[in-house]
């Protein structure tokens, strides 16, 4: 299914309950919202990569060398997160492209516009998320 262009301000428009779920102007919503966050992350894994290579200096006090090497070690393993949730927000992305964003992949149902704005990345509605949460649990468990 193709969306049409619609102009959306994703500064002022906020999608309602009143309007019909994932109209042509919710889903410019969605997909301006995701391109912008990943647009964020994809500027702050610059700003990463510029910091690293500036800071290879050698640490004459072991502490200090100790110290930065956690660092680093923290700002990769969130580097790698965020790596991971851009997949994410491209899967989000081709959603809003064949017509599926903001409808669970479990029952079909629509997720709901308070769940995608908290977490715009949601494939399930927040019924199903909770059962397959108890499923883990419950599997763990064994």
């Amino acid at each position: 299914m193709q969306t049409a262009t619609v102009l959306v301000d994703t500064k002022t428009y906020r999608p309602s309950e009143g309007e019909e779920f994932m109209n042509p102007r919710q889903l410019e919503y969605f997909k301006g919202k995701l391109n912008e966050w990943k647009e964020e992350i994809l500027r702050e894994s610059r700003e990463t990569v510029a910091h690293l290579q500036k800071e290879t200096e050698n640490h004459a006090d072991l502490a200090d060398r100790a110290s930065s090497e956690t660092d680093r070690a923290l700002e990769l393993r969130t580097r790698d997160r965020q790596r991971k949730l851009i997949s994410k927000i491209d899967q989000a992305l081709r959603r809003v492209e064949d017509g599926s964003y903001g409808y669970c992949e479990e029952t079909g149902e629509p997720i709901g516009l308070a769940r995608l704005e908290a977490r715009p990345t949601a494939t399930l509605s927040l019924e199903a998320q909770e059962r397959h949460e108890r499923r883990e649990r419950v599997h763990r468990d064994d």
